[in-house]
């Protein structure tokens, strides 16, 4: 399996066969009853069975795909390094090495190495987005209250 270290960005072919290929599975999704539903590849006519909740992702595939957004799949399990993460986050690596000494995100240690998972980096970044969101609306409440803001 493709790692972060993938980032697959489609070509403009690549991006209107898969606008069409989304309209056509998302409303085909709708429809299925079927926790495995089959699929038909049509060159072949082979018949395959494939869970519900991977048509589901394949459908979000193809719709970052057909946006010309870069995508990558990343087992949740994967671990990075400290530099990768703090390019994950957009900040810098010994800022990032202080937020694990802080506790604020859960690494393990290899050797002299920091490890952290993808998942714990990306749980951190929704938290930092969060907390962001949380501030821009308190200071636009009070630029209201003060009357700085008209609404």
């Amino acid at each position: 399996m493709e790692t972060y270290n993938n980032v697959n960005k489609a070509s403009k072919e690549e991006q209107k066969v898969a606008i069409q290929s989304y309209d056509a599975l998302s409303s085909v999704i709708k429809e299925l009853k079927s926790n495995n539903p089959e699929i038909e590849i049509d060159e072949t006519q082979e018949r395959i069975k494939i869970p519900l909740s991977a048509l589901k992702l394949l459908g979000e595939i193809l719709e970052a795909m057909g946006k010309g957004k870069p995508f990558s799949l990343v087992p949740i399990a994967t671990e990075v390094t400290t530099q990768k993460a703090a390019e994950i986050l957009g900040c810098s690596r010994p800022h990032f090495v202080k937020l694990l000494e802080e506790g604020k995100i859960d690494f393990t240690k290899v050797g002299k190495h920091r490890r952290v998972k993808f998942e714990d980096v990306m749980k951190h970044k929704r938290k930092m987005k969060e907390a962001q969101k949380k501030h821009i609306i308190e200071i636009m409440q009070s630029d209201e209250e003060i009357g700085l803001y008209d609404t």
